[in-house]
C-alpha cells in the first residue's frame, strides 16, 4: 500500500521561485511579507516553511528567528545570500532544517 501525502508549504518572500515547486506532492501558501505569513498560520495548517531570510519588513532572518521560537520543531528551508557566508551561519546556528542560496537552480531548491 502507498500513501501520498501532501504536505501544506508557506513560502515567504519567495517571488517568482513558486513556480519551481509544481508538480511535487506539495500544496504552496505564497505570501511576499512576514506580516502575511503570520496571519496564514492562523488561517492554515502550515507543515513547513521556506524562506528568504532578509525580508523586507523582517530582515536579517528577524521572521525565522521568531519562527523558531514559537515553533521550535517546524521544518524550515532558509534562503540566503551566494556571497554571504554569515547568513548561513546565522541560519545553521538557528537551527533550520536546510540552506540553500538565491542563486540556486529549481532542481537544487527541489533536493534541500
Amino acid at each position: 500500500m502507498v500513501i501520498i501525502a501532501e504536505m501544506n508549504v508557506l513560502t515567504v518572500g519567495v517571488g517568482d521561485r513558486k513556480g519551481q515547486f509544481e508538480g511535487l506532492p506539495i500544496h504552496v501558501f505564497n505570501r511576499n511579507s512576514a506580516h502575511d505569513a503570520i496571519r496564514s498560520f492562523k488561517t492554515d495548517q502550515v507543515d513547513s516553511v521556506i524562506c528568504d531570510w532578509n525580508l523586507a519588513d523582517m530582515p536579517g532572518g528577524q521572521f525565522l528567528k521568531k519562527l523558531k521560537s514559537v515553533k521550535p520543531d517546524m521544518p524550515i528551508i532558509a534562503i540566503v545570500e551566494a556571497d554571504n557566508p554569515q547568513q548561513e551561519i546565522e541560519a545553521r546556528t538557528l537551527g533550520v532544517s536546510a540552506v540553500v542560496t538565491e542563486d540556486c537552480e529549481g532542481c537544487q531548491l527541489r533536493q534541500a
